[in-house]
């Protein structure tokens, strides 16, 4: 079905590496050659993969509140996407399913940042990579990214923490 999806002009986009193993991202990328991971928390348990994917910079959409309430992490203040993004992973943050989940991707911003510490760096990083992992087409995401960063250097804006 994945191949039939690529001829039809659709992006592959698997679930993988949220409940299942670091194994599962390894597949999705192999066998299904998914353009983008949903989830994907669980790659950082294997350094070859966390490699792979900063190298290709392949995106892994990133739900934390879901990943909690799936107990993927205990709470919130254990989730690892600080140190996905830290290493270089392009990590976005996205919402699972709001009504069930418990957030929208808002509420997953910013119960994030708090939980986590992000910065102002981390949170312009978070939007930029949102972005950079998009469908979009090149124009489009080049627009969008200098919107951001014409946003991100407004005075008001460069003390925030």
């Amino acid at each position: 079905m994945y191949d039939r999806a690529r001829e039809a002009g659709l992006l592959g986009v698997a679930h993988a590496g949220e409940e299942g193993p670091p194994s599962y991202v390894w597949e999705a990328l192999d066998v299904l050659k998914a353009r983008r991971i949903d989830h994907g928390v669980r790659c950082i348990e294997d350094e070859r993969l966390v490699r792979r994917l900063v190298e290709e910079q392949t995106p892994l959409t990133v739900c934390p509140l879901s990943n909690v309430k799936l107990r993927v992490f205990p709470n919130l203040q254990a989730h690892n996407l600080k140190q996905m993004l830290d290493r270089g992973l392009l990590v976005t943050v996205n919402s699972d399913d709001p009504a069930y989940f418990g957030g929208y991707v808002a509420d997953n911003f910013r119960d994030s940042a708090a939980a986590l510490g992000l910065d102002r760096d981390d949170l312009l990083r978070l939007a930029r990579n949102s972005f950079v992992a998009s469908f979009l087409g090149e124009e489009q995401r080049r627009r969008y990214l200098d919107e951001l960063e014409r946003f991100a250097a407004q005075p008001s804006l460069k003390t925030i923490s």
